[in-house]
């Protein structure tokens, strides 16, 4: 599975980021906040929470909206 990270700018292309990889930075500290691109799938994000509650790992998940514009949102998952 490959997700895309949060942009740091709007006119920043989002790098992409693999499900192993978080698997090993979770490793190092359980206790970690992600931020994915709103142009990732609602399916693709419930699809890695899925996958990291089945790696015995506890999710938060939600929706941060940082404007006015429905666009303008980003995806939070923090592990616990």
């Amino acid at each position: 599975m490959e997700l895309l990270i949060a942009r740091n700018e709007l006119n920043e292309k989002p790098k992409k980021i693999k499900f192993e990889k978080i698997k090993e930075l979770l490793k190092e500290n359980s206790h970690q906040m992600f931020y994915f691109d709103r142009d990732n799938s609602h399916k693709d994000m419930m699809a890695l929470v899925d996958a990291l509650e089945n790696e015995d790992v506890n999710v938060y998940f939600r929706e941060v909206k940082y404007g006015l514009a429905d666009a303008e949102y980003m995806y939070e998952v923090h592990t616990i």
